[in-house]
């Protein structure tokens, strides 16, 4: 039987990002058929709710150390842990893992803006990003990550040699299409970062619901900008303040109800190594309005409505404009999304993962 340790801190509290994408893993490794065949070590800095949410064949073990969920954490407690009984294998899902563990590390790497942008990040989060990423990116024996540019970057940017750097996209979380006519809602959800300019989403519908006073623009992410963004201020600005609605987390309940009403998604990101909101958007039904880069174009193909960096705020709120308004035209854009979004599957992404582990431990 394989043992393969995973370093579970994401899964501690409001999952959102990366925590998302190490639940669906983990779920699908443990409702596997032959999820008896290996036991899956779950390390963590306080207990998880496992009760209930995986089979009862299922072969998990949670592993408590230490406190805290930082590097300190990462690099002592545990460090600790693993070298105390080795599994065979070490999975590590968000950037960074534990250095020197005398076995195979598998180690995914979700993009490198840390590198590419230093400017994005504060002095010591930036150079603690690209000290332990770099070495634990050139220690691992397989690195994730989700599309060609970020694969990339990395190989570029990380000095990762490419037979080593494996490209498993993101699946797509299904949920129920809203019944009926939408909501004049506009919707972003993902963290909050400088690079997604939401100063310019803002501006954008405003200028796109001149004349709609009933639309509505909920923003949902934790706010992680550096230099800080008061995404208040701008609304203000615009004459919108009473029609944003900025929260910091929204449950899977709220959100799925979000994505039933709304008629338009945007996120006018500048730097992502996958981008996976738009792509949920579009699964939703809802018509998403992104940024033109090179990976938003490997990503979203034609499904989405593509904004020149250059003028964003004009080609923005005309695209919010025109899905608010011309239903015939979001659904036009609804159904080319769905050869695209068929792409993407959480059950490959957790079977090709978990392959690769097992490869690595030999």
């Amino acid at each position: 039987m394989i043992r393969i340790g995973i370093d579970a801190r994401e899964l501690v509290g409001d999952t959102t990002g990366t925590g998302r994408y190490l639940g669906e893993l983990v779920t699908r490794w443990a409702a596997r058929p032959d999820a008896n065949r290996r036991e899956l070590i779950l390390y963590t800095p306080e207990p998880l709710p496992l009760a209930g949410a995986f089979p009862a064949s299922a072969r998990l073990r949670e592993v408590v150390c230490g406190s805290g969920r930082g590097t300190w954490w990462e690099q002592t407690h545990l460090r600790r842990a693993v070298r105390s009984d080795p599994p065979d294998v070490f999975f590590a899902a968000a950037y960074t893992a534990p250095l020197a563990l005398g076995i195979p590390l598998a180690l995914s790497v979700h993009d490198v803006s840390f590198a590419a942008h230093p400017e994005w990040f504060r002095p010591t989060e930036g150079a603690r990003r690209r000290l332990i990423t770099r070495q634990a990116a050139r220690r691992a024996r397989v690195v994730f990550t989700f599309s060609e540019f970020s694969k990339r970057e990395i190989v570029e940017r990380l000095g990762v040699p490419a037979d080593r750097v494996l490209i498993v996209h993101h699946g797509v979380t299904e949920r129920p299409h809203g019944q009926g006519s939408r909501e004049p809602l506009v919707l972003y959800v993902g963290s909050i970062f400088n690079r997604r300019r939401l100063p310019s989403a803002i501006a954008a519908f405003a200028a796109a619901t001149a004349e709609l006073p009933e639309a509505r623009f909920v923003i949902a992410g934790a706010d992680r900008t550096y230099p800080h963004l008061d995404l208040a201020e701008p609304a203000r600005q615009a004459g919108v303040a009473d029609r944003v609605e900025i929260r910091s987390y929204v449950s899977e309940s709220e959100l799925t109800s979000l994505y039933s009403r709304a008629s338009a998604f945007v996120f006018l990101s500048e730097y992502e190594g996958f981008g996976l909101t738009p792509l949920e958007a579009l699964a939703a039904g809802v018509p998403a309005v992104v940024l033109d880069t090179p990976v938003a174009r490997e990503i979203y193909g034609a499904a989405a409505c593509y904004v020149d960096p250059a003028d964003d705020v004009r080609q923005a709120a005309r695209a919010l404009k025109l899905l608010l308004t011309r239903p015939d035209e979001a659904a036009r854009q609804v159904v080319a999304a769905r050869g695209i979004v068929s792409r993407y599957s959480w059950e490959s992404a957790a079977a090709a993962t978990l392959a690769a582990i097992e490869k690595v431990a030999g």
